[in-house]
């Protein structure tokens, strides 16, 4: 899976959130004043289809888009990404980063033990 840049993953993103879209409809979705032209956002949408994470049902010269890889599956992908480039592939070294670094609450340490109990 080819990684995305962060344009195009806050548009798959936005993809992923409303399923089935026009590009209007993403811009239309997007918080930023003023809102970036209609070209743009068409040709990151294009490029995200070159790469194989959205396809589309086409009604004459307007395209419909749709998300061929599921955010759960791009979100395993990204995170080992993450684990073996920052972290050496090691769980531990996260988790003690996030200890550390994150200053997770008492509460969410009960909870990741928790989980990490009923593995």
């Amino acid at each position: 899976m080819e990684e995305l840049t962060k344009t195009e993953e806050r548009i798959m993103q936005i993809i992923w959130e409303l399923n089935t879209v026009f590009v209007k409809d993403i811009i239309d979705h997007m918080s930023e004043n003023p809102k970036p032209p209609y070209n743009t956002i068409s040709s990151v949408v294009r490029l995200l289809e070159k790469k194989g994470y959205l396809g589309y049902h086409a009604f004459g010269k307007t395209h419909q888009y749709f998300p061929l890889i599921t955010k759960s599956e791009y979100r395993k992908t990204s995170f080992r990404k993450l684990l073996s480039g920052y972290f050496g592939g090691s769980a531990e070294s996260l988790l003690s980063f996030m200890v550390k670094e994150e200053k997770l609450s008492e509460e969410e340490i009960k909870k990741i033990r928790n989980i990490i109990d009923h593995q």
